[in-house]
């Protein structure tokens, strides 16, 4: 029987050499590169919902130079109503400058939703499209089991003042396969919108915040949720912090 660290190591050697391929190798430096380190979680949040109320979070700790760095990166949902995890996932990801605007990260995604948990490799992209939109693209690619899939999000910050700002946000997931297992379906699988208002305490490092969150899912995802008597279309109140450290 394969072991799980038989899936890892091929998909962690994918995911380093795919940093390591980009073009302008680092010039070699007459002092050494000055390593920083951060934590922040851009959402930490109660929701609630018709159907049950919800803890999120969407956080990550990074630690590297201009060049390199290391992330890792954590966002779930924990239902109130005693059910537990309604999503958990983490990534461990290698980040490099693709240009002046955008970075490559290289990694490996798990996740441990309801039914077997998943090992993904990871390659995307980050950084600042026009009008100073952000971009988090990633493709998630798997050995066995899951399914292939491709995630786009998009934010935008507009300051109102100094201090209150107001975020929207859009993900799209889109599987290139059925994974039945965790009830996900081919072709757009779910999306999310987000609307928060939230107001600088202290700089930009504590901003509470209050906001609406939209959930839906689509073809043969939302037919396995109705299966398992599962929302497929849920609008949240939101009410939370950002924190930066």
């Amino acid at each position: 029987m394969r072991q799980p660290t038989d899936r890892i190591t091929p998909l962690l050697a994918v995911a380093i050499l795919a940093c390591a391929a980009l073009p302008g190798a680092a010039r070699a430096a007459e002092k050494s590169p000055l390593v920083v380190s951060a934590v922040a979680f851009e959402r930490m949040e109660y929701r609630l919902g018709d159907e049950g109320d919800l803890l999120a979070w969407e956080g990550e700790a990074f630690v590297g130079t201009d060049e390199w760095k290391l992330r890792l990166e954590s966002e779930g949902e924990w239902s109130l109503d005693g059910h537990g995890f309604e999503t958990l996932e983490s990534q461990v990801l290698i980040q490099r400058p693709l240009d002046e605007f955008f970075d490559l990260k290289a990694g490996l995604r798990y996740d441990a939703p309801s039914g077997p948990n998943r090992l993904y490799g990871v390659l995307g992209l980050s950084g600042l499209a026009r009008q100073w939109v952000e971009v988090e693209a990633a493709l998630f690619f798997s050995e066995e089991g899951g399914a292939p899939s491709a995630r786009l999000e998009l934010e935008y910050e507009l300051l109102l003042t100094n201090r209150i700002i107001l975020t929207p946000a859009v993900e799209v997931d889109f599987a290139f396969a059925d994974d039945e297992e965790i009830g996900v379906g081919a072709g757009l699988s779910t999306s999310e919108l987000g609307l928060r208002l939230s107001y600088d305490l202290l700089y930009r490092d504590v901003a509470p915040y209050l906001g609406l969150h939209w959930e839906k899912a689509y073809g043969k995802t939302a037919e396995f949720g109705r299966e398992e008597g599962e929302g497929t279309d849920e609008l949240f109140a939101v009410i939370g912090v950002r924190l930066r450290f």
